[in-house]
């Protein structure tokens, strides 16, 4: 099937992982030349190199050439298999680097996916895991992509630069994805929010709670932030704090906000007071931004409304990112999929920053590879 299919070339390492996740849900080849080509230090970083085999990993039979000096990149895509995986991710990103895009393929493959990822598990970069257990795990519950097989697990912490956390992942496989109508926000009725330290006094998570209730109290009451000191090999290889926040309406969306210390060596110490009230501020912008899902979801809803029946899917974002952007113009190449935008301006409702309503029919994805019992 995929021989048949036309290869698609691109030029350049940006939205590497959006190509190749497409590349192998759509199963069409894809070519990427000319990656850092003009720069001193030539072709695929390490932590790109990490991310191609965990997808080699989670598929059977995919074809991958990649030149002497890493700047081309052919990727013919196998089936999706899943099972029982492990991998070691590069400390240079965070963990959710990659599970952003196992989130993506998880669903579709043939066994059941459990995979044990090491690494970085919060940094200045990435989603962080608590985030996205937290706002990515209710979004595929809404397509029927739930029960006992979907959890995320944090067993350690890891901060960077050296990393050393573990995090397991299992999701249960779906023939087909119901569409969704995902129009209404709703309300925000409380906030929770997780503060960790690794390898700092324990007192720091106490003073970043602090901080960031002085914030948040001023607009709703309901807000329980735990917090989470690891010790031991629990902790990680690097010293390092932080704090996510996730605000919960009455509709069931979710919109985060995260934040984490500067890497040991790296930068100026960063307070635990500033760092508690500056995440309670970008939590606050998210919500201004709003809509049903958060930023760092968009093309997650997006991608699983393209891969749904053939039938109306709806969902109301705020502000698209240019990641979001990007990812509708491979939407488009890989799948011939557009969606209706239509802009919603909040000047009646006083409700934020503008809104966008995405629709579209989807493409009527079957999972292939799931074996019929």
């Amino acid at each position: 099937m995929a021989g048949q299919s036309p290869s698609l070339s691109y030029m350049g390492c940006n939205f590497l992982r959006q190509r190749l996740v497409l590349a192998t849900l759509s199963g069409r080849p894809v070519k990427i030349r000319q990656i850092r080509a003009k720069e001193e230090d030539p072709g695929l970083r390490d932590f790109e190199a990490s991310f191609i085999r965990l997808i080699d990993k989670v598929t059977n039979g995919s074809r991958i050439e990649i030149n002497q000096t890493g700047t081309t990149l052919y990727y013919q895509p196998g089936l999706l298999y899943g099972g029982s995986l492990e991998h070691d991710c590069s400390p240079n990103r965070s963990i959710g680097y990659y599970l952003e895009s196992l989130l993506c393929l998880a669903p579709f493959v043939k066994h059941p996916l459990r995979i044990i990822l090491r690494g970085v598990t919060n940094d200045q970069v990435d989603p962080s895991v608590d985030v996205l257990k937290a706002t990515a795990l209710p979004l595929l519950k809404k397509f029927g992509i739930d029960g006992e097989g979907l959890e995320l697990k944090i067993t350690r912490r890891g901060m960077p630069p050296k990393g050393g956390g573990e995090v397991v992942f299992s999701c249960p496989v779906r023939k087909t994805l119901q569409p969704i109508q995902f129009t209404d926000p709703g309300k925000i009725k409380r906030i929770r929010g997780t503060a960790f330290s690794v390898r700092v006094s324990p007192q720091m998570v106490n003073r970043i709670v602090d901080s960031a209730r002085s914030i948040l109290n001023k607009f709703i009451p309901d807000i329980y932030i735990y917090t989470d000191h690891m010790k031991g090999t629990s902790s990680g290889k690097s010293p390092g704090f932080g704090l996510s926040l996730v605000a919960e309406t009455i509709n069931g969306t979710f919109l985060s906000a995260e934040l984490a210390s500067n890497p040991q060596g790296q930068g100026a110490a960063v307070l635990p007071e500033e760092l508690g009230q500056n995440c309670a501020k970008l939590l606050l912008e998210e919500i201004y931004r709003g809509g049903c899902v958060d930023s760092t979801n968009q093309s997650l809803v997006l991608l699983l409304m393209t891969l749904g029946q053939q039938d109306v899917s709806k969902v109301l974002l705020g502000p698209l990112s240019p990641y979001t952007i990007e990812f509708l113009r491979h939407l488009r190449s890989f799948f011939q999929i557009m969606f209706k935008i239509e802009t919603k301006s909040s000047d009646e409702e006083h409700k934020g920053g503008e809104k966008v309503l995405m629709t579209c029919v989807g493409i009527g994805f079957s999972n292939l590879n799931k074996t019929i019992k």
